[in-house]
Protein backbone atom coordinates (compact mmCIF):
# COMPACT_ATOMS: atom_id res chain seq x y z
CA UNK A 1 0.00 0.00 0.00
CA UNK A 2 2.55 2.82 1.23
CA UNK A 3 5.67 0.36 -1.15
CA UNK A 4 7.51 0.90 2.45
CA UNK A 5 10.83 -1.81 2.16
CA UNK A 6 12.24 -3.00 5.54
CA UNK A 7 15.08 -0.56 5.39
CA UNK A 8 12.07 2.44 5.84
CA UNK A 9 10.44 0.64 8.80
CA UNK A 10 13.04 0.50 10.50
CA UNK A 11 14.11 4.23 10.01
CA UNK A 12 10.37 5.05 11.23
CA UNK A 13 11.22 3.10 14.49
CA UNK A 14 14.56 4.58 15.55
CA UNK A 15 13.09 8.31 14.97
CA UNK A 16 9.69 6.87 16.32
CA UNK A 17 11.83 5.30 19.18
CA UNK A 18 13.80 8.84 19.90
CA UNK A 19 10.65 11.46 19.92
CA UNK A 20 8.29 9.39 21.58
CA UNK A 21 10.44 7.28 24.28
CA UNK A 22 10.52 3.93 25.12
CA UNK A 23 7.63 4.02 27.31
CA UNK A 24 4.93 5.06 25.01
CA UNK A 25 5.92 3.35 21.71
CA UNK A 26 4.16 0.32 22.36
CA UNK A 27 0.80 2.07 22.48
CA UNK A 28 1.83 4.38 19.58
CA UNK A 29 2.03 1.04 17.46
CA UNK A 30 -1.34 -0.15 18.99
CA UNK A 31 -2.97 3.03 17.70
CA UNK A 32 -0.94 3.21 14.27
CA UNK A 33 -2.32 -0.26 13.94
CA UNK A 34 -5.49 0.53 14.82
CA UNK A 35 -5.61 2.96 12.71
CA UNK A 36 -4.13 1.23 9.69
CA UNK A 37 -6.85 -1.52 9.70
CA UNK A 38 -9.93 1.30 10.03
CA UNK A 39 -8.13 2.51 6.64
CA UNK A 40 -7.88 -1.16 4.89
CA UNK A 41 -11.78 -1.54 6.07
CA UNK A 42 -12.54 1.32 4.72
CA UNK A 43 -11.33 1.37 1.72
CA UNK A 44 -12.91 -2.31 1.24
CA UNK A 45 -16.21 -0.76 2.11
CA UNK A 46 -15.62 1.40 -0.59
CA UNK A 47 -14.36 -0.93 -3.36
CA UNK A 48 -17.45 -2.81 -2.61
CA UNK A 49 -19.72 0.41 -2.99
CA UNK A 50 -18.23 1.32 -5.96
CA UNK A 51 -18.39 -2.35 -7.52
CA UNK A 52 -22.46 -2.71 -6.50
CA UNK A 53 -22.86 0.67 -8.15
CA UNK A 54 -21.15 -0.47 -11.69
CA UNK A 55 -23.42 -3.88 -11.19
CA UNK A 56 -26.57 -1.85 -10.90
CA UNK A 57 -25.51 -0.14 -13.61
CA UNK A 58 -25.47 -2.96 -15.62
CA UNK A 59 -21.60 -1.53 -16.61
CA UNK A 60 -20.42 -4.91 -15.57
CA UNK A 61 -22.13 -6.80 -18.44
CA UNK A 62 -20.99 -4.28 -20.74
CA UNK A 63 -17.27 -4.69 -19.64
CA UNK A 64 -18.30 -8.34 -19.93
CA UNK A 65 -19.47 -8.11 -23.85
CA UNK A 66 -16.72 -5.75 -24.17
CA UNK A 67 -13.95 -8.32 -22.83
CA UNK A 68 -15.34 -10.73 -25.33
CA UNK A 69 -15.69 -9.23 -28.16
CA UNK A 70 -11.91 -7.99 -27.42
CA UNK A 71 -10.37 -11.13 -26.56
CA UNK A 72 -9.35 -12.34 -30.01
CA UNK A 73 -8.28 -16.17 -28.46
CA UNK A 74 -12.27 -16.87 -27.72
CA UNK A 75 -13.54 -15.60 -30.88
CA UNK A 76 -11.09 -17.65 -32.91
CA UNK A 77 -11.71 -20.54 -31.27
CA UNK A 78 -15.44 -20.11 -31.46
CA UNK A 79 -15.04 -19.41 -35.16
CA UNK A 80 -13.50 -22.52 -35.47
CA UNK A 81 -16.38 -24.41 -33.34
CA UNK A 82 -18.72 -22.96 -35.69
CA UNK A 83 -16.74 -23.86 -38.76
CA UNK A 84 -16.32 -27.48 -37.38
CA UNK A 85 -19.89 -28.18 -36.67
CA UNK A 86 -20.96 -30.03 -39.65
CA UNK A 87 -24.63 -31.50 -38.14
CA UNK A 88 -25.95 -27.63 -38.33
CA UNK A 89 -26.12 -28.04 -41.99
CA UNK A 90 -27.27 -31.37 -42.59
CA UNK A 91 -30.87 -31.93 -43.44
CA UNK A 92 -32.55 -35.31 -42.98
CA UNK A 93 -33.09 -36.99 -45.97
CA UNK A 94 -32.36 -36.09 -49.25
CA UNK A 95 -28.45 -36.91 -50.54
CA UNK A 96 -27.82 -38.77 -47.13
CA UNK A 97 -30.32 -40.39 -46.83
CA UNK A 98 -30.09 -41.45 -50.50
CA UNK A 99 -26.83 -42.75 -50.00
CA UNK A 100 -27.56 -44.76 -46.66
CA UNK A 101 -30.33 -46.81 -48.85
CA UNK A 102 -27.82 -47.34 -52.01
CA UNK A 103 -24.81 -48.44 -49.18
CA UNK A 104 -27.59 -50.88 -47.49
CA UNK A 105 -28.66 -52.36 -50.89
CA UNK A 106 -24.80 -52.55 -52.14
CA UNK A 107 -23.87 -53.83 -48.58
CA UNK A 108 -26.95 -56.90 -48.70
CA UNK A 109 -25.82 -57.54 -52.86
CA UNK A 110 -22.38 -58.44 -51.49
CA UNK A 111 -23.22 -60.23 -48.30
CA UNK A 112 -25.81 -62.75 -50.64
CA UNK A 113 -23.46 -62.85 -53.29
CA UNK A 114 -20.46 -64.04 -50.14
CA UNK A 115 -23.31 -66.71 -49.34
CA UNK A 116 -23.88 -68.01 -52.64
CA UNK A 117 -19.76 -68.56 -53.52
CA UNK A 118 -19.66 -69.90 -49.56
CA UNK A 119 -22.59 -72.54 -50.66
CA UNK A 120 -20.91 -73.39 -54.25
CA UNK A 121 -17.23 -73.78 -52.43
CA UNK A 122 -18.87 -75.93 -49.92
CA UNK A 123 -20.55 -77.95 -52.16
CA UNK A 124 -17.00 -78.57 -54.17
CA UNK A 125 -15.48 -79.45 -51.20
CA UNK A 126 -18.31 -82.23 -50.47
CA UNK A 127 -17.85 -83.40 -53.88
CA UNK A 128 -14.47 -83.51 -53.53
CA UNK A 129 -14.13 -85.19 -50.66
CA UNK A 130 -16.43 -88.21 -51.68
CA UNK A 131 -14.63 -91.04 -51.80
CA UNK A 132 -14.00 -92.48 -55.77
CA UNK A 133 -15.55 -95.61 -56.91
CA UNK A 134 -11.96 -96.76 -57.14
CA UNK A 135 -10.63 -99.12 -60.34
CA UNK A 136 -12.60 -100.63 -62.44
CA UNK A 137 -14.02 -104.00 -62.08
CA UNK A 138 -14.54 -107.29 -64.15
CA UNK A 139 -17.61 -105.37 -65.87
CA UNK A 140 -15.60 -102.57 -67.31
CA UNK A 141 -12.99 -102.02 -69.20
CA UNK A 142 -9.22 -100.60 -67.28
CA UNK A 143 -8.09 -97.41 -68.21
CA UNK A 144 -4.28 -96.55 -68.03
CA UNK A 145 -4.16 -93.25 -66.60
CA UNK A 146 -0.77 -92.51 -68.25
CA UNK A 147 -2.01 -93.21 -71.53
CA UNK A 148 -3.13 -90.44 -73.26
CA UNK A 149 -6.88 -90.15 -73.94
CA UNK A 150 -7.68 -91.42 -77.85
CA UNK A 151 -10.39 -88.74 -78.14
CA UNK A 152 -8.74 -85.77 -76.28
CA UNK A 153 -6.59 -83.68 -78.55
CA UNK A 154 -3.32 -82.46 -77.91
CA UNK A 155 -3.09 -79.45 -74.98
CA UNK A 156 -2.03 -76.36 -76.75
CA UNK A 157 1.68 -75.55 -75.50
CA UNK A 158 2.26 -71.91 -74.02
CA UNK A 159 4.11 -69.51 -75.38
CA UNK A 160 8.07 -69.72 -74.01
CA UNK A 161 9.68 -66.21 -73.42
CA UNK A 162 11.93 -65.78 -76.19
CA UNK A 163 9.13 -65.83 -78.78
CA UNK A 164 6.74 -63.47 -77.20
CA UNK A 165 10.06 -61.04 -76.51
CA UNK A 166 10.54 -61.26 -80.37
CA UNK A 167 6.59 -60.92 -81.22
CA UNK A 168 6.98 -64.20 -83.63
CA UNK A 169 5.62 -67.87 -82.71
CA UNK A 170 7.53 -71.08 -84.08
Amino acid sequence: MFDLGWSELLLIGIVALIVVGPKDLPGLFRTAGQFMGKARGMAREFTRAMEAAADESGVKDVQKTLRAAANPKSFGVQKLREASDFSSGLKPGGATERMTKERAEASAKIRDNAARVAAERRAREAEAAQPDPGPATADGPVVDPAAPAPDSAPAPQPASEETTKSGSQP
